[in-house]
């Protein structure tokens, strides 16, 4: 596929070679046409998106055409010999495995030889909808080739197999390559290009898509386009081109409460599966319990999987079969999932505002529902193991220390009173397990979807917690806290403080800045670093280190969201710890301040820096950098966890005023404070690094369906970026391809990364954000301008290396200013 795109773009130079190119010199770029001056006025209608998709399109065509006449050169001669006395096919099997590819080519090079001329000599009244209609009109081929296809691969499997001349014409076809490209052909297997066809009629309905997004409803073309589309759709419904995606469902149970000590949702792992369980923590035994499958109207029930009698259970560490059984997913599919439900969340809120709505916002809450028992279930890294006097074990996966203790110490309580083991007849726990439903304290597993409207979203921006100290330890220990917010329905650790060793009374004095997605709580943990090597566990999940002391408290808006710091103690166990916090709304911390400041470095215009230093790439970048690169690549979790916050500052002064011993200040700082402060130059450049200019552009571009129009569009958009822009992204794209790399190390993958730098490097300023819509609500905090920022990044990150030189010398044909 990526050899394909890259033919496309050699072929999209050719194309339209006679366009005229703009000089981009100074990242100005010269107002030559009417064109241009439209679209310094409105940088949304500046790209002829149009015509890209268009263009692009074209390119892969010429491709598609290539490929199908090398399915067609080798027929011509089999057929030829199917009649001498050493045929190689019978005419039977020619016409099987060739059928009706004959007409898609005529039908295809008929539309790309009247769609090139009204591409090379384009302009506004250009129309093109009929030769789409004409295209859709003709899709009656392409079911006959659909309902052959099964038939024509065994055909072609059984051929090679009998005839090893006709295997080595299959497996080595020649495609030319587009006129002008590098490579003259490609060999292809006969597989593969008889698949060529199916894949092209799903390309044709997304191209569809694009073309009608980018055509005004009053142009000719938009009915006829609307027309193809409609008829192209049809067609694929007909041939179950489209699958729904896997579901996983899980049932929530509602009941009332009893005399419990604890019951809630975990994850087991079974049978090296997850499974989400329902527990249930009784004065003498634990029970756990899944909910049994149950037809409509009938009433809901629990299955019992197994139970302990409190006597008999033990807390074991995992060994090493238990670390290969735990799966864990990539960070970036649960990021994704996360992206997901909070789009979801939003097309409900809009939803909710039309009229006769219900059916439709019932629909997203369920998708909903199912999309946060997934997050639920695949989340939980943390394992809680168990074990019966029998040496059977269970283990459970859980997303918090602060759970993971309240269920061990809930059990140790239990347990230091006089009890008796007890086995129960299948009566008893049959009987026991029907009364869970009425027993049960915690009716929902933790999603939104299971909520009241009229609950609390929870706050969405940035909490700044400063962690003081703390008192009441009997003995001097070496000290440190840990803080969790809840988010998605479960609880994540999201910030650690610095050991302070040898003391009773830590005086930690640490300032962190936590984003909250729908958080309702903060947690503080306090810990006994354990140095004793021999104490280690060897799965990386598990903490040995002792909890001294746990606590959290409720996230009042109304106490936090000031401007002032709203200082707090926590009291666990006789120990006491001193923190304060205030919260700033997304909205507002992601607002980029003007500035005409000409000093220092954070807050001024980029070309302002690189001009004062002589250099391509402002130093702070290059520094920072390079110190991540020497010490800081294998961090876990390094430009996702946050540095503390006085450390940024510190940096950030140092860098602002130019101190001479910066160089000694970054070997002794934390990594994590010099990648905060990377992130925060970012931030806080009154510009986005890829400028407000070209931002519509970018999300236009990410949109597009067609993967040769968007890599011509993205590539385009990446050479409209002033000089000193584009060499800081690329520098910066680079380094942050070599972080990923050590993905198995660092944890951090490239979507992981496209998620801190993405909407770091784009959002537009406040002078842009008010023109639009901008992300002013809770519910918009993963809206779709966040999530499309992230996919601008991410489709760089994932692209083959782009330098800076090949980027000006292969400046495009296409002559439109963005």
């Amino acid at each position: 596929m990526e050899e394909e795109e890259e033919e496309a773009l050699c072929y999209l130079d050719r194309v339209l070679e006679e366009e005229d190119v703009f000089d981009y010199g100074d990242g100005e770029l010269d107002p030559i046409t009417p064109m241009h001056r439209q679209f310094k006025g409105d940088i949304e209608k500046g790209l002829e998106m149009k015509k890209l998709v268009l263009s692009g399109f074209l390119a892969s065509e010429e491709i598609y055409i290539n490929q199908l006449e090398a399915l067609l050169l080798p027929m011509r001669p089999l057929k030829a010999t199917a009649t001498t006395s050493q045929p190689v096919l019978t005419i039977q099997q020619i016409e099987t495995i060739f059928y009706k590819i004959q007409d898609i080519f005529e039908i295809h090079k008929e539309f790309y030889d009247a769609l090139l001329p009204n591409i090379q000599q384009w302009d506004e009244k250009v129309t093109v909808g009929h030769l789409f209609q004409k295209l859709a009109s003709q899709l009656g081929v392409y079911k006959a080739f659909v309902d052959n296809y099964k038939v024509a691969l065994e055909t072609a499997e059984k051929c090679s197999q009998a005839n090893s001349q006709f295997q080595k014409i299959s497996e080595n076809l020649k495609v030319k390559g587009p006129k002008d490209s590098k490579e003259l052909t490609t060999n292809i297997s006969m597989e593969a290009l008889l698949y060529k066809p199916i894949d092209r009629v799903t390309r044709s309905t997304l191209v569809l898509h694009d073309l009608l997004k980018h055509t005004p409803k009053d142009h000719p073309d938009f009915p006829l386009l609307q027309d193809a589309l409609r008829i192209s759709q049809n067609f694929l419904s007909s041939i179950n081109e489209e699958i729904d995606p896997r579901r996983t469902a899980v049932t929530t149970p509602k009941g009332e409460a009893r005399q419990l000590v604890k019951d809630g949702f975990l994850v087991e792992v079974s049978e090296s599966s997850r499974k989400l369980r329902h527990v249930f923590l009784f004065t003498d035994l634990l029970l756990c319990a899944k909910m049994k499958k149950t037809s409509v109207g009938r009433h809901q029930q629990y299955e019992c999987k197994w139970y302990i009698p409190l006597a008999d259970l033990t807390f074991t560490t995992l060994d090493d079969t238990d670390s290969h059984c735990i799966q864990v997913l990539p960070e970036h599919e649960i990021e994704e999932m996360k992206m997901k439900i909070s789009s979801l969340k939003n097309d409900i809120q809009k939803e909710k505002k039309a009229p006769k709505a219900q059916s439709r916002v019932e629909r997203l809450r369920k998708k909903m529902n199912e999309q946060e028992s997934w997050l639920l279930l695949h989340s939980p890294t943390i394992p809680f193991r168990i074990q019966n006097k029998h040496g059977k074990s269970y283990l459970f996966l859980l997303s918090s220390d602060y759970e993971r203790s309240e269920w061990r110490e809930s059990i140790q309580k239990l347990q230091k009173k006089d009890l008796q083991s007890c086995v129960l007849s299948s009566v008893e726990l049959q009987v026991l397990t029907s009364s869970c439903l009425k027993l049960r304290t915690v009716h929902n597993i933790p999603v939104t979807s299971n909520k009241d409207d009229e609950e609390t979203p929870g706050l969405y921006g940035f909490l700044h917690v400063i962690v003081h100290s703390a008192k009441g330890f009997k003995e001097s220990a070496n000290l440190y806290c840990t803080l969790e917010v809840d988010s998605f329905g479960y609880f994540v650790s999201k910030a650690k403080t610095r050991v302070f060793r040898d003391t009773a009374e830590p005086q930690w004095n640490e300032e962190f800045e936590i984003e909250l997605e729908g958080s309702q709580y903060l947690r503080i943990l306090c810990y006994e670093k354990c140095y004793d090597k021999s104490m280690l566990n060897r799965d990386d999940n598990e903490i040995v280190d002792k909890i001294m002391g746990k606590g959290q408290v409720q996230l009042d808006p109304q106490t936090v969201q000031s401007k002032n710091w709203h200082m707090d103690v926590i009291e666990m166990n006789g120990i006491k710890v001193e923190f304060s916090m205030k919260f700033t709304s997304r909205d507002l911390s992601l607002k980029r301040t003007p500035s005409k400041k000409q000093s220092g470095v954070f807050g001024v215009k980029i070309n302002v820096v690189t001009k004062r230093e002589r250099s391509k790439v402002p130093y702070i970048v290059r520094q920072c950098i390079e110190e991540v690169e020497k010490r800081g690549i294998d961090e876990v979790g390094i430009y996702r966890i946050s540095g503390v916050a006085t450390d940024i500052q510190a940096l950030k002064l140092a860098f602002d005023t130019n101190t001479k011993d910066i160089l000694m200040m970054l070997s002794d700082m934390d990594i994590n404070a010099i990648a905060g402060t990377l992130k925060l130059y970012f931030r806080e450049l009154p510009e986005p690094l890829l400028t407000d200019r070209l931002y519509p552009a970018f999300m236009e571009g990410i949109a597009l369906s067609d993967p040769a129009a968007k890599e011509n569009c993205m590539m385009h958009l990446l050479r409209s970026l002033p000089d000193p822009n584009l060499m800081t992204f690329l520098t910066l794209l680079e380094h942050l391809k070599r972080v990923a790399e050590k993905e198995p190390v660092n944890k951090m993958s490239l979507h992981n990364l496209a998620t801190v730098f993405g909407p770091t490097l784009l959002r537009p300023s406040e002078s842009e954000s008010t023109k639009g819509h901008h992300i002013t609500s809770a519910s918009d905090i993963w809206s779709h301008d966040v999530m499309a920022q992230v996919q601008v990044l991410l489709y760089y990150l994932q692209h083959p290396p782009i330098t800076f030189a090949e980027l000006k010398r292969n400046t495009l044909y296409f002559s439109t200013d963005v």
